[in-house]
């Protein structure tokens, strides 16, 4: 199995985010190249910073606009619940299931930073939101209401109630 590179096509350009994305693979690389001995560990470093990269991510979604239920937040959700059924099986030494997430993954995560972290990025640029202190620039560039697709501003599936919102 190849193990996942970080590489340009990767960059946000969102530096932040983008530290924190090449820890991730760092960590899904030692993953996949364990020794049996060392999975567990190695697992369990990876369920921890993933843990903590979506809550990040949410806090971030939370502070310009996203509704709790957007599409993005509950892909993190899901992604962690099966980080931690790897994380049970490997502790009752079935390693092979969480080898085998862990090639979903390296599947799973470009296509997830391609889209999804993408149109976050984006958005977090155009509301001149700072990840490093929380603080949005541009707070007249946020979106009328709350954000309930997997992207950027134009997300909301709440198009009827933009008007009235901003008319308010």
């Amino acid at each position: 199995m190849d193990a996942l590179q970080w590489s340009e096509a990767l960059c946000l350009d969102l530096p932040l985010m983008d530290g924190t994305h090449q820890e991730f693979v760092a960590l899904l690389q030692s993953v996949q190249q364990a020794a049996d001995a060392e999975l567990p560990a190695a697992w369990e470093a990876l369920v921890a910073h993933t843990a903590e990269h979506f809550a990040q991510e949410d806090r971030w979604m939370a502070s310009t606009r996203f509704a709790s239920g957007n599409c993005h937040t509950l892909q993190h959700e899901v992604v962690l619940k099966v980080l931690r059924e790897g994380a049970e099986q490997a502790a009752r030494g079935d390693l092979a299931t969480p080898r085998a997430i862990a090639v979903e993954l390296a599947v799973w995560f470009p296509h997830h930073t391609q889209a999804m972290d993408a149109a976050l990025a984006l958005h977090l640029r155009r509301v001149g939101f700072d990840p490093a202190t929380g603080i949005v620039h541009a707070p007249d560039a946020l979106p009328p209401v709350p954000i309930h697709g997997c992207g950027g501003a134009c997300g909301s599936d709440t198009h009827e109630e933009a008007p009235a919102a901003a008319a308010a």
